[in-house]
């Protein structure tokens, strides 16, 4: 590739985000990678930059803003695995799971796209694209009030997308079909992605950077794995 760009993809440990990071690598991309501990990546050390992996903590995202400063000096695309398990410790109580996937993932995106635009402002053709899952779009709270950056990562990142574009950065959110407000009037239909297939159709969407996309899966645990 003549010129490859510059990807930093969370949630990598494993299902979509790893797909993600394989299929890039396949490409000729420059990658890098957040995500746990896992053979997988283990595997790709050499193909690209492994950073810090719990982003639900501002000071792990600062540092891997900071070495992506020092490896690239820019970033072309921040791709936000935003349905991620990751962040989900041991002793997390079932009572309690779903309402962590939502909170984790909502700190861990603040907080990456806060520590990657001053990277992504220098970039070529900066491109955020955030995907979520049926538990990370949920809204937090009393789901009757009105979705806010407070309640609602969907809304969160609707709510920065002036911001990112008078910087030149386009945002695409993935997500699941809201009844609350369709983002399409056509039917989304679950379909039984798996990671790679998944992956491929959401890297093969990237040059249209479309604002929003729809994605309903069959089995979640196929692209996110509950990782305990």
């Amino acid at each position: 590739m003549s010129n490859p760009r510059s990807f930093w993809i969370t949630g990598a440990t494993n299902g979509l985000g790893l797909a993600l990071v394989e299929r890039l690598l396949d490409q000729g991309q420059r990658v890098a990678a957040s995500g746990m501990d896992s053979q997988e990546l283990d595997d790709l050390d050499g193909q690209l930059t492994r950073l810090p992996g719990q982003l639900h903590e501002m000071s792990q995202a600062e540092v891997a803003a900071q070495r992506l400063q020092a490896q690239w000096g820019a970033l072309d695309t921040l791709i936000i695995n935003a349905g991620t398990c990751d962040y989900l410790t041991n002793d997390v109580a079932d009572t309690e799971l779903f309402d962590m996937i939502v909170s984790s993932n909502l700190r861990a995106t603040e907080h990456c796209l806060g520590a990657a635009v001053p990277l992504l402002a220098r970039g070529q053709k900066p491109q955020v694209m955030v995907i979520l899952n049926r538990y990370s779009a949920l809204q937090r709270f009393e789901p009757t009030q009105p979705p806010n950056g407070e309640n609602s990562l969907p809304q969160w990142l609707r709510d920065q997308r002036t911001s990112l574009q008078t910087l030149g950065i386009d945002l695409t959110v993935v997500a699941p079909q809201s009844l609350r407000d369709p983002v399409t009037l056509a039917q989304a239909v679950p379909e039984d992605w798996t990671p790679q297939t998944a992956a491929a159709a959401l890297l093969a969407r990237l040059e249209q950077r479309q604002p929003e996309l729809v994605l309903e899966a069959l089995s979640l645990n196929s692209l996110w794995p509950l990782s305990r």
